[in-house]
């Protein structure tokens, strides 16, 4: 009984109490009361693209709309080789065939929230791993009419964590707000990224762990995630992000 009370007492300072002040916070701020009010043009945060321009990669990321927006955030991922004038925008969604091709602009706000730029790829590097990362994307086994799941996935996050692990080059985690990441494809319970660098084992997407030189070490716990990053140095606050050190 000792025990189980020093597990929940961990669990509600290292999950439950974040999450509530995000929760707190949150409440203090102006938001949309619904998507028909909420703000989708561009948000301005990317360049605008240029057929003379180098090839880039983003990976984007924006707090989420509602309520589950004090602990969530939407994913995406842009892309624009080299020599084309427009950015291709990617994302998964909850209605209708959930992925979308330039349904929005490339850094459009989210339920008037503005998007960050979580990873930027540009030149050579962004026009070699471009063909990959659209085979990742089509490749994606959850793509079909229905296949969403708000809570723990397979979501918008759970796809670009999929086209993340399936292409490693692109060398990067989404943020620990990212609810969904941690459901692998296919219903696994346990993967290695193809390059070595990150294991991934999960209770489709609940309970689990990741430990690398990508994720650094995180616990995963109903889809909020703690941890530390050593490659990067810094700390992984479930519901609030990565901080630095």
């Amino acid at each position: 009984m000792r025990h189980l009370k020093r597990l929940l007492l961990l669990i509600l300072v290292v999950y439950l109490l974040p999450a509530l002040a995000s929760a707190g916070w949150w409440s203090l701020q102006n938001h949309p009361s619904s998507w028909r009010e909420a703000e989708w043009g561009t948000s301005g945060v990317l360049p605008r693209a240029d057929a003379n321009g180098d090839a880039k990669i983003y990976i984007m990321s924006a707090s989420t709309g509602g309520l589950k927006g004090a602990v969530a955030s939407h994913s995406w991922i842009v892309t624009k080789a080299k020599g084309d004038a427009t950015y291709n925008r990617y994302d998964k969604v909850g209605w209708g065939s959930p992925i979308r091709r330039n349904n929005y602009v490339a850094d459009a706000y989210w339920y008037s929230n503005t998007p960050h730029i979580v990873k930027e790829i540009s030149g050579d590097e962004a026009q070699r791993l471009i063909p990959a990362v659209e085979a990742a994307i089509q490749s994606y086994p959850y793509a079909g009419v229905g296949d969403y799941r708000i809570y723990p996935g397979p979501n918008s996050n759970s796809f670009v964590a999929h086209v993340l692990r399936t292409v490693p080059d692109l060398d990067t985690v989404l943020p620990p707000d990212a609810v969904g990441r941690d459901f692998l494809s296919d219903g696994r319970m346990f993967a290695i990224d193809p390059d070595g660098r990150d294991m991934h084992a999960t209770l489709y997407g609940l309970i689990g762990i990741a430990a690398g030189q990508r994720s650094g070490f995180e616990v995963h716990f109903m889809g909020l995630v703690a941890g530390i990053d050593v490659a990067n140095p810094g700390v992984k606050i479930p519901a609030i992000g990565r901080i630095g050190l």
